[in-house]
């Protein structure tokens, strides 16, 4: 955290004097996480991360990335009474609220993924199932397609074709129409950015490296 702007560990500690005034009573059933030694653990892409009343640390004991930090957060602080059942899964566009992140989105989560892997699908899919993921029979026509767990109640699907002499590789993530209960927007769109980071990095190194 050290090399990110102050005003990231502003946000953070407001963020994190928040978690630690919210009542957790019920939540932690809704939302899959556990609550353990005035801390919550919340998993994410698989990997068990510890929310106290003052840090965030993911496995290895360091502090994630600002983006993870607040997806986490997010995730304690807009927990729904009532999250529905809507398993449909849609495009991240597909959001009511998307509209303003749309664009982003494809830059920072989609076209990294195609652009990075275009023509090594084999290497696309190690990377998928190093970082978790499970091979998915999406009914779908697609080259490739698997599914995570981003959180507990927020699974992540991505679809991939790669290039071919007509067409450049192409990805489509994919999310359960209730995400939008658990997450807004912005946070819905950065998980996708960080499982484009994760797995262009994973890709090349231990995905325990990660933060």
């Amino acid at each position: 955290m050290a090399s990110e702007a102050p005003i990231f560990g502003k946000i953070l500690n407001d963020y994190l004097a928040a978690v630690a005034a919210l009542d957790l009573t019920g939540k932690p059933e809704i939302l899959g996480v556990r609550v353990a030694d005035n801390a919550v653990e919340v998993p994410f892409f698989g990997r068990i991360y510890t929310i106290g009343p003052d840090r965030i640390a993911n496995p290895q004991g360091k502090a994630p990335s600002h983006a993870v930090s607040v997806i986490l957060c997010k995730y304690l602080l807009l927990c729904p009474e009532d999250p529905g059942t809507d398993s449909d899964l849609v495009t991240y566009k597909d959001f009511r609220d998307a509209a303003p992140y749309v664009t982003g989105f494809g830059n920072t989560a989609e076209k990294p993924i195609s652009k990075a892997f275009s023509g090594r699908i084999s290497a696309l899919e190690n990377a998928c199932t190093r970082l978790g993921g499970e091979a998915w029979d999406s009914g779908i026509s697609c080259d490739l397609s698997y599914r995570f767990q981003a959180l507990p109640q927020v699974p992540v699907c991505l679809l991939y074709n790669d290039a071919d002499e007509d067409f450049p590789a192409d990805t489509t993530l994919l999310f359960q129409r209730r995400a939008a209960q658990y997450l807004d927007m912005e946070c819905l769109a950065m998980i996708g950015m960080v499982l484009a980071q994760w797995l262009v990095q994973g890709a090349d190194r231990d995905v325990s490296g990660l933060v």
